[in-house]
């Protein structure tokens, strides 16, 4: 038939494009995250932009916490965290990797230039994030090795991380800062 190629394992098919939530500091990475989804966007099914501090209109911390699992990380796959410099101090970052885990998704963290290493050799990702990173369920990578392969790549191993390593236990951030 035509386009279709077969193989040793019969009809071979295109690779699976991934649905991907990305999560960001907006006032801060809004840059990084324009550059990513542009680099990415034939790679990956989806990328959502979402500010939450003017998406969901609302001060009741349930309903926006279920905006989050419902309406954002419903239906993909895994989670990117691009990790600049105040990413950690974000609520709703911690929410939307907590949202993560409870779903059991894929979660990877991209260390962007504007994240400082400090002395020790470490660096301040969100607290829920590290002790992921720590369990070995999330994939952590620096934005200057990103390309495609290895974007690719890293996304399959942090979905194909077991869900007993996911360490969910921590409160909620509930302020900025």
């Amino acid at each position: 038939m035509i386009g279709e190629f077969y193989g040793l394992g019969g009809v071979l098919q295109a690779p699976v494009k991934r649905k991907v939530f990305v999560s960001y500091y907006h006032a801060g990475d809004q840059g990084y995250y324009d550059a990513f989804s542009r680099f990415f966007s034939n790679t990956f099914a989806v990328f959502y932009n979402k500010s939450l501090d003017r998406a969901y209109e609302s001060d009741n911390t349930d309903y926006v916490r279920w905006q989050i699992r419902q309406n954002d990380i419903t239906g993909s796959s895994c989670t990117v965290v691009l990790c600049g410099a105040a990413t950690h101090q974000w609520k709703y970052v911690d929410w939307e990797i907590k949202a993560t885990l409870d779903k059991r998704q894929g979660l990877l963290g991209v260390w962007l230039p504007t994240l400082p290493q400090a002395p020790n050799g470490g660096t301040q990702k969100p607290d829920r994030f590290q002790d992921n990173l720590d369990s070995s369920y999330a994939k952590w990578v620096r934005w200057d090795a990103l390309t495609v392969d290895v974007m690719t790549k890293t996304i399959e191993a942090a979905i194909a991380s077991p869900a007993s390593l996911i360490r969910n236990q921590r409160l909620l951030r509930l302020r900025n800062g």
